[in-house]
Protein backbone atom coordinates (compact mmCIF):
# COMPACT_ATOMS: atom_id res chain seq x y z
CA UNK A 1 0.00 0.00 0.00
CA UNK A 2 1.26 3.15 -1.04
CA UNK A 3 1.13 4.79 2.76
CA UNK A 4 -1.36 3.82 5.75
CA UNK A 5 -4.37 5.85 6.08
CA UNK A 6 -6.18 6.82 9.20
CA UNK A 7 -8.33 4.34 10.15
CA UNK A 8 -11.58 5.72 12.44
CA UNK A 9 -14.03 3.12 14.19
CA UNK A 10 -17.58 4.92 13.87
CA UNK A 11 -20.10 3.20 16.22
CA UNK A 12 -23.24 3.94 18.44
CA UNK A 13 -26.29 2.19 19.29
CA UNK A 14 -29.24 2.37 17.20
CA UNK A 15 -30.94 5.63 16.66
CA UNK A 16 -27.69 7.57 18.29
CA UNK A 17 -27.45 9.15 14.72
CA UNK A 18 -24.21 7.28 13.95
CA UNK A 19 -25.31 7.41 10.35
CA UNK A 20 -25.29 11.05 10.63
CA UNK A 21 -22.06 11.58 11.72
CA UNK A 22 -20.72 9.65 8.83
CA UNK A 23 -22.20 11.17 6.00
CA UNK A 24 -21.16 14.39 7.62
CA UNK A 25 -17.59 13.28 7.62
CA UNK A 26 -17.71 12.33 4.40
CA UNK A 27 -18.84 15.53 3.32
CA UNK A 28 -15.52 17.01 5.00
CA UNK A 29 -13.63 14.63 2.94
CA UNK A 30 -13.09 11.28 4.58
CA UNK A 31 -13.95 7.97 2.82
CA UNK A 32 -16.59 6.29 4.27
CA UNK A 33 -16.54 2.12 4.77
CA UNK A 34 -19.75 1.20 5.74
CA UNK A 35 -20.71 -2.27 7.21
CA UNK A 36 -24.08 -2.60 7.72
CA UNK A 37 -24.62 -1.02 3.87
CA UNK A 38 -22.55 -4.01 2.87
CA UNK A 39 -24.28 -6.59 5.43
CA UNK A 40 -27.47 -5.25 3.69
CA UNK A 41 -25.67 -5.62 -0.25
CA UNK A 42 -24.59 -9.65 0.33
CA UNK A 43 -28.43 -10.21 1.77
CA UNK A 44 -29.92 -8.35 -1.54
CA UNK A 45 -31.25 -10.48 -4.18
CA UNK A 46 -28.51 -12.41 -6.05
CA UNK A 47 -25.89 -10.86 -2.79
CA UNK A 48 -23.50 -13.51 -2.07
CA UNK A 49 -24.85 -14.67 1.31
CA UNK A 50 -28.40 -15.74 -0.19
CA UNK A 51 -27.69 -18.90 -1.61
CA UNK A 52 -26.64 -20.42 2.18
CA UNK A 53 -29.42 -18.45 3.95
CA UNK A 54 -31.81 -20.77 1.77
CA UNK A 55 -29.68 -23.29 2.35
CA UNK A 56 -29.45 -23.29 5.87
CA UNK A 57 -32.79 -21.69 7.07
CA UNK A 58 -34.86 -22.13 4.03
CA UNK A 59 -37.48 -20.64 1.72
CA UNK A 60 -39.10 -18.59 4.70
CA UNK A 61 -36.07 -16.67 4.94
CA UNK A 62 -36.42 -15.50 1.67
CA UNK A 63 -38.66 -12.63 0.23
CA UNK A 64 -40.79 -12.83 -3.20
CA UNK A 65 -38.06 -10.61 -4.87
CA UNK A 66 -35.20 -12.76 -3.74
CA UNK A 67 -33.62 -11.20 -0.33
CA UNK A 68 -32.91 -12.17 2.78
CA UNK A 69 -36.49 -11.37 5.13
CA UNK A 70 -34.64 -9.06 7.28
CA UNK A 71 -37.85 -8.38 9.40
CA UNK A 72 -37.97 -12.36 9.56
CA UNK A 73 -34.58 -12.85 10.42
CA UNK A 74 -34.34 -10.47 13.26
CA UNK A 75 -37.35 -11.82 15.13
CA UNK A 76 -35.53 -15.55 15.19
CA UNK A 77 -32.41 -14.23 15.78
CA UNK A 78 -34.46 -12.74 19.30
CA UNK A 79 -35.94 -15.62 19.99
CA UNK A 80 -32.71 -18.08 19.57
CA UNK A 81 -29.34 -17.41 19.89
CA UNK A 82 -28.45 -20.39 17.65
CA UNK A 83 -29.97 -18.49 14.79
CA UNK A 84 -28.11 -15.48 15.62
CA UNK A 85 -24.76 -17.57 15.60
CA UNK A 86 -25.27 -19.23 12.46
CA UNK A 87 -26.60 -16.07 10.28
CA UNK A 88 -23.58 -14.07 11.31
CA UNK A 89 -21.38 -16.78 10.42
CA UNK A 90 -22.65 -16.61 7.14
CA UNK A 91 -22.44 -12.90 6.70
CA UNK A 92 -20.04 -11.53 9.14
CA UNK A 93 -17.01 -12.77 6.60
CA UNK A 94 -18.69 -11.82 4.21
CA UNK A 95 -18.88 -8.09 5.15
CA UNK A 96 -15.51 -8.73 6.34
CA UNK A 97 -13.79 -9.68 3.17
CA UNK A 98 -15.78 -6.71 1.09
CA UNK A 99 -14.62 -4.09 3.82
CA UNK A 100 -11.28 -5.01 3.02
CA UNK A 101 -11.58 -4.64 -0.38
CA UNK A 102 -12.78 -1.09 0.00
CA UNK A 103 -10.34 -0.39 2.51
CA UNK A 104 -7.59 -1.29 0.18
CA UNK A 105 -9.02 0.44 -2.74
CA UNK A 106 -9.48 3.11 -0.55
CA UNK A 107 -6.02 3.76 0.27
CA UNK A 108 -4.89 2.76 -3.73
CA UNK A 109 -6.77 6.23 -4.44
CA UNK A 110 -4.68 8.21 -2.11
CA UNK A 111 -7.58 8.55 0.80
CA UNK A 112 -6.16 9.64 4.29
CA UNK A 113 -8.81 9.05 6.69
CA UNK A 114 -11.12 6.24 5.90
CA UNK A 115 -14.18 5.88 8.50
CA UNK A 116 -15.44 2.56 9.22
CA UNK A 117 -19.26 2.52 10.35
CA UNK A 118 -19.52 -0.47 11.96
CA UNK A 119 -22.75 -1.07 14.36
CA UNK A 120 -21.31 -4.01 16.23
CA UNK A 121 -17.72 -2.83 16.45
CA UNK A 122 -17.68 -3.55 20.00
CA UNK A 123 -19.74 -6.88 20.33
CA UNK A 124 -17.50 -8.07 17.81
CA UNK A 125 -14.31 -7.73 19.51
CA UNK A 126 -11.77 -8.40 16.18
CA UNK A 127 -11.95 -4.88 14.99
CA UNK A 128 -10.45 -2.78 17.66
CA UNK A 129 -6.68 -3.83 16.96
CA UNK A 130 -7.53 -2.51 13.18
CA UNK A 131 -8.15 1.01 14.03
CA UNK A 132 -6.75 3.73 15.40
CA UNK A 133 -9.51 5.31 17.06
CA UNK A 134 -13.02 4.55 17.66
CA UNK A 135 -15.53 7.37 17.72
CA UNK A 136 -18.51 6.46 19.57
CA UNK A 137 -21.69 8.47 18.97
CA UNK A 138 -23.98 8.13 22.12
CA UNK A 139 -27.42 9.50 23.24
CA UNK A 140 -29.81 8.61 26.08
CA UNK A 141 -32.05 5.50 25.56
CA UNK A 142 -35.14 7.40 25.57
CA UNK A 143 -33.69 9.30 22.62
CA UNK A 144 -32.93 6.36 21.01
CA UNK A 145 -36.41 5.00 21.30
CA UNK A 146 -38.10 8.08 20.23
CA UNK A 147 -35.41 8.22 17.10
CA UNK A 148 -36.21 4.77 15.55
CA UNK A 149 -39.97 4.67 16.51
CA UNK A 150 -40.34 8.09 14.90
CA UNK A 151 -38.22 7.08 11.58
CA UNK A 152 -39.71 3.76 10.99
CA UNK A 153 -43.31 5.35 11.33
CA UNK A 154 -45.08 3.90 8.09
CA UNK A 155 -42.22 2.07 6.82
CA UNK A 156 -41.39 -1.53 9.07
CA UNK A 157 -43.84 0.09 12.16
CA UNK A 158 -41.68 -0.64 14.51
CA UNK A 159 -42.89 -0.75 18.39
CA UNK A 160 -41.11 1.01 21.16
CA UNK A 161 -40.76 -3.00 22.36
CA UNK A 162 -39.38 -4.19 19.28
CA UNK A 163 -36.66 -1.18 19.58
CA UNK A 164 -36.18 -2.21 23.47
CA UNK A 165 -35.25 -5.42 22.34
CA UNK A 166 -32.63 -4.73 19.42
CA UNK A 167 -31.23 -2.06 21.86
CA UNK A 168 -31.14 -4.91 24.69
CA UNK A 169 -29.32 -6.85 21.96
CA UNK A 170 -26.31 -4.32 21.27
CA UNK A 171 -23.47 -3.31 23.54
CA UNK A 172 -24.38 -1.42 26.40
CA UNK A 173 -24.13 2.44 26.66
CA UNK A 174 -20.95 1.74 29.15
CA UNK A 175 -19.61 -1.04 26.66
CA UNK A 176 -19.28 1.37 24.55
CA UNK A 177 -18.17 4.38 25.88
CA UNK A 178 -15.37 2.51 27.61
CA UNK A 179 -14.35 1.36 24.00
CA UNK A 180 -14.30 4.86 22.95
CA UNK A 181 -11.37 6.94 22.15
CA UNK A 182 -13.98 10.08 21.40
CA UNK A 183 -17.24 10.16 22.17
CA UNK A 184 -19.76 12.50 20.41
CA UNK A 185 -22.65 13.19 22.34
CA UNK A 186 -25.68 13.23 20.16
CA UNK A 187 -28.50 14.03 22.26
CA UNK A 188 -31.04 17.64 21.79
CA UNK A 189 -28.09 18.57 19.14
CA UNK A 190 -30.05 20.13 16.11
CA UNK A 191 -28.46 19.39 12.73
CA UNK A 192 -26.20 22.58 12.67
CA UNK A 193 -24.80 21.87 16.04
CA UNK A 194 -23.86 18.43 15.20
CA UNK A 195 -22.48 19.65 12.27
CA UNK A 196 -20.40 21.74 14.13
CA UNK A 197 -19.08 19.51 16.08
CA UNK A 198 -18.49 17.17 13.46
CA UNK A 199 -16.23 19.61 11.35
CA UNK A 200 -14.25 20.02 14.72
CA UNK A 201 -13.09 16.13 14.79
CA UNK A 202 -12.65 15.84 11.14
CA UNK A 203 -9.87 18.51 11.97
CA UNK A 204 -8.23 16.55 14.76
CA UNK A 205 -8.29 13.92 11.91
CA UNK A 206 -6.48 15.72 9.29
CA UNK A 207 -9.79 16.62 7.23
Amino acid sequence: MPFAAQRIGLTGGIGSGKSTVGRLLVARGALLVDADAIARQVTAPGGAAIHEILRRFGSAAITADGAMDRDRMRQLAFNDPTVKQQLEAIIHPLVSQETLRQYEQAVRAGSSCIVFDIPLLVESGRWRQQLDRVLVVDCSEATQIARVVAREKGRSGWTRDVVEKIIAAQASRAQRLAAADICLYNDNLSLEALGLQVTQLARRFGL
